[in-house]
């Protein structure tokens, strides 16, 4: 379905299901250079059990309009333009990766709009090298290959996948390929800026859950379980998972969230 947010439409999807104000929300939020798709089983999932799950595109990704944001506060300032529209008092947001920042930012600068918080693939400062930044500027292509490589546990460079006879990595590849001109370097930039200090960590009050992956390169275990114990959140550590962890353990992911979320 669609929202107007800051008077471009939006694309969100919704599991199939229509939206309704009546019930629960839970909005998920994806990374760098990604779109909704990166959500269809667990977005599928909580909107056959009870929610309104709207996994979004954001601004200039996927099927939303506009421009992307070059600043983490500037989407977060987007995705709560985005309840307002939808008369969302409040939502509980799962974010990954970039998405993740995004839904922290929400919780501190927004509390009152976040009933939950559900970070993945998270660490604060979420640093990116200069070799990727240069890459993603000026040879795209490259950057997408380091994202796919680091992105993801060893075990699916040899070909293992959740789901026989698919790839992750080809369709994660193709993904970022599809992905606007500039997009990712934007994204990754806002990713590198974003600085929270104690302070801003401090007003976070919402229940909160870190998923980490013990393969992961880009936000390691040991940082996301660092950002847990300063927010005051519950963790769940997948085994031999990467970065990419929705496609990697989709239903280990899954059952993680639904832990969180009705409990």
């Amino acid at each position: 379905m669609k929202f107007l947010v800051q008077q471009q439409p939006a694309y969100v999807y919704t599991g199939s299901k229509p939206f309704d104000a009546a019930k629960p929300s839970v909005v998920f939020i994806h990374g760098a250079a990604n779109d909704h798709s990166v959500w269809t089983l667990q977005a599928r999932y909580f909107s056959h059990h009870g929610w309104n799950a709207l996994a979004v595109d954001l601004p200039g990704h996927g099927k939303s309009f506009g421009v992307a944001k070059p600043t983490v506060a500037q989407y977060s300032d987007w995705l709560i333009n985005l309840l307002d529209n939808g008369g969302i008092a409040n939502a509980t947001l799962v974010g990954h990766s970039m998405g993740s920042l995004i839904a922290l930012d929400c919780a501190s600068r927004h509390a009152a709009r976040v009933s939950r918080l559900a970070l993945l693939g998270c660490s604060v400062p979420m640093p990116v090298s200069d070799v990727l930044l240069d890459a993603a500027k000026n040879r795209p292509a490259d950057a997408f290959d380091m994202l796919n490589i680091w992105g993801h546990a060893p075990q699916l460079k040899w070909g293992k996948n959740p789901t026989p006879g698919t790839s992750s990595m080809m369709a994660y590849k193709r993904l970022l390929e599809q992905s606007r001109p500039g997009v990712l370097f934007n994204d990754l930039s806002a990713c590198h800026a974003f600085l929270p200090d104690d302070a801003f960590l401090a007003t976070i009050t919402a229940p909160a859950l870190v998923v980490a992956g013990t393969r992961d390169m880009m936000t390691p275990a040991k940082a996301a379980q660092a950002l847990a114990a300063r927010i005051k959140a519950r963790t769940v550590v997948l085994d031999e998972c990467g970065h990419a962890m929705m496609q990697e353990a989709p239903g280990k992911v899954l059952d993680a969230l639904r832990g969180f979320l009705l409990s």
